[in-house]
């Protein structure tokens, strides 16, 4: 629980200086060589998304993380459409 608060809220946290950056619009690619040391949110994403892809999970906030930072999507479209997705009920059966 640590380690989460310490990513959203410190400004030591790389993944929250790199997703600064993004924000402000700089490329993904150029936040991360920017702070100099392993994002590791920026690769987590990529490594979750082929994960889902394979076990065949649907992962909406991950796939909107991942479109921004791997498919140079703007993240403001992005937002709007997680947010404007159709609801549905979640799968309350664990997939193991």
């Amino acid at each position: 629980m640590g380690d989460l608060i310490v990513t959203c809220t410190s400004m030591h946290s790389r993944n929250r200086r790199a997703g600064i950056l993004i924000g402000q619009g700089m490329p993904p690619e150029q936040a991360v060589k920017e702070i100099g040391a392993v994002v590791e949110g920026y690769y987590a994403t990529a490594t979750a998304m082929e994960l889902a892809g394979k076990l065949g999970v649907e992962m909406p906030i991950t796939a909107a993380a991942y479109d921004v930072l791997y498919r140079s999507r703007d993240v403001r479209s992005v937002l709007t459409e997680l947010m404007t997705r159709e609801k549905k009920n979640e799968i309350e059966e664990s997939w193991m």
